[in-house]
């Protein structure tokens, strides 16, 4: 079929060059933002008087009719098309005749895309805060239920000190905190609006470009529009945002996948998120861990992918920024998918405390609350330090813990040893003196939770408007 913009050529483009050159595969994905933009565009044209009004609201209301068709799945997006603006424009054309070639007056198709991948990565921005939001309720969960669940917390994947459940998984509330806080930040740095910066250097028709962007919930228009056709930070800066949730992912998912095994016995994972081999019928495997773990790897791709594509390109639009699309569209359903399910197997996941106390005493992470007991007792710190590593290795050629010798074994090891020791070394003591915010003492974490509900009851994405409903009413 003849291109929209066909004009120049006295030929038609080669097929294989088409096929190359051609979008609509994937950007058809933006139907909704190039409809809602277009309506935003048509009206400000109307309002400007550059059309008249009674043109205004036959294009934007043929434009609302498609949204419905395409909607309801009456109207097929065809891949004869060059491109989603393409196909709008040639059914709009079809349907209206010469007052749907008057829709794309004051517009180019630089900032069109700019605009619908815009609106199309703000929308994803808002949907992968609102999973974020559902995994911190999770963790926030299980710390409430386990401030006194005694766990060994590690260094070098070594047992290190005694902390609880609810400690460690404050741990990840906080990193998982701090991708919510991107996405935010990303939200509000990337709302301003492209439409008007015409295919680079604007537009000689009087466009009310401050009127389209109040219409889809912009904060303003871009105030340069070579840099606002060409501009790909906001997505770039998703993408890192996504590889931050997924390195964040990926440490708990091995997290999950060590505790899950037989050497730890932690955890139990649901069935409903493990699954079994085909020949080994003792079986339990942490196929959703190790699947987000996989995946990591996949949205990183995605990132440098971008950053490669963009690295080199001169100002303003070039036809290398078309590869932003499809790596970013799988690496934002991949994070969406891995939030979800792992949401899930959080939610429904048993933790084994018996036998996290009981790792936690005999790995000595009671150690250092042993050289403490002497240190206060006089014992100059080195010396304390040589005793209790004397201790230790005294347990360990009986297989013992710290706490199961008797008075009698330790004063062999040190004199200084009286029968306070054992309240010192208990698991309870040594996690409940730790007191200070951020520590992993039971009043510590019950002011840290509390803080933590008071975050999740604010919810930022209330203040955004709902411009969609205005703009289709």
């Amino acid at each position: 079929m003849a291109q929209l913009w066909g004009g120049r050529f006295t030929k038609e483009t080669d097929q294989l060059v088409y096929r190359f050159n051609a979008s609509i595969s994937f950007d058809k994905k933006f139907y909704r933002q190039d409809m809602e933009g277009s309506i935003a565009h048509v009206k400000m044209l109307g309002k400007q008087g550059i059309l008249t009004e009674a043109e205004a609201r036959e294009i934007s209301s043929a434009i609302k009719g498609m949204l419905q068709e395409v909607e309801e799945g009456t109207l097929e997006i065809s891949h004869e098309y060059e491109d989603i603006h393409s196909f709008v424009e040639a059914v709009l054309i079809e349907r209206l005749g010469d007052v749907g070639k008057k829709l794309h007056t004051g517009r180019s198709r630089n900032d069109q895309v700019a605009l619908d991948m815009r609106l199309y990565i703000r929308q994803e921005v808002l949907e992968a805060d609102s999973l974020l939001e559902g995994l911190l309720q999770a963790v926030l969960a299980v710390m409430e239920e386990n401030t006194d669940t005694f766990m060994p917390g590690f260094t070098h994947l070594q047992k290190a000190q005694p902390v609880t459940l609810a400690h460690h998984m404050g741990a990840y509330f906080e990193m998982f905190k701090r991708d919510r806080q991107r996405m935010e930040d990303i939200y509000h740095r990337m709302n301003y609006c492209p439409l008007g910066s015409g295919a680079l250097a604007g537009t000689t028709y009087d466009l009310d470009r401050y009127d389209t962007a109040a219409q889809m919930g912009f904060a303003g228009p871009t105030l340069n529009s070579m840099d606002g056709v060409s501009d790909r930070d906001y997505l770039i800066e998703f993408l890192s945002a996504l590889s931050t949730i997924m390195m964040h992912l990926s440490r708990f998912s091995e997290e999950v996948i060590i505790w899950n095994s037989n050497e730890y016995q932690f955890v139990e994972i649901d069935d409903a998120y493990s699954t079994g081999s085909s020949i080994m019928p003792q079986k339990k495997n942490p196929d959703i861990a190790e699947l987000v773990r996989g995946k990591t790897g996949r949205v990183y791709g995605a990132l440098m992918s971008l950053l490669t594509t963009m690295k080199g390109i001169p100002l303003a639009y070039n036809k290398d920024m078309q590869e932003d699309k499809e790596l970013t569209f799988d690496a934002i359903d991949t994070v969406k998918g891995c939030l979800a399910l792992f949401t899930g197997m959080l939610s429904t996941m048993k933790f084994q405390k018996d036998r996290m106390e009981a790792s936690a005493k005999h790995g000595f992470t009671n150690a250092t609350d042993a050289a403490d007991y002497l240190v206060n007792h006089g014992v100059p710190f080195r010396d304390a330090h040589g005793i209790v590593g004397k201790l230790v290795l005294y347990c360990i050629e009986k297989n013992v813990a710290i706490d199961d010798l008797d008075l009698e074994e330790l004063k062999q090891i040190s004199p200084v040893f009286e029968k306070d020791i054992f309240e010192a070394v208990s698991m309870e003591t040594c996690v409940e003196k730790r007191l200070t915010i951020g520590a992993p003492g039971q009043k510590a974490m019950e002011q840290v939770i509390a803080l933590e509900k008071g975050y999740l009851s604010h919810d930022w994405k209330e203040s955004i408007a709902d411009w969609e409903t205005q703009l289709l009413e």
